[in-house]
């Protein structure tokens, strides 16, 4: 995927992640979007080589939750 696709996808990948923590945890859409920006995880899913972008939302939230748990994320073989 190019830098252009990712660029395209990435909105819809972090608005789908935004609108579950804000419904999981009960908290505003601008709370969980600090919470996201804010997260280790954001900054690995930022990056397409990584490809935690193609993981699905339960997945990231998931991933989100165990960083916040234990402060390190275990990326699943998958």
């Amino acid at each position: 995927m190019n830098q252009e696709q990712f660029a395209a996808i990435m909105p819809y990948i972090s608005a789908d992640l935004v609108e579950m923590i804000a419904k999981k945890k009960s908290i505003s859409e601008n709370d969980a979007i600090t919470k996201l920006y804010n997260s280790e995880l954001y900054a690995i899913l930022e990056q397409e080589d990584t490809k935690v972008w193609q993981y699905s939302t339960d997945m990231l939230y998931s991933l989100l939750e165990q960083e916040e748990k234990t402060g390190e994320i275990e990326f699943p073989d998958v």
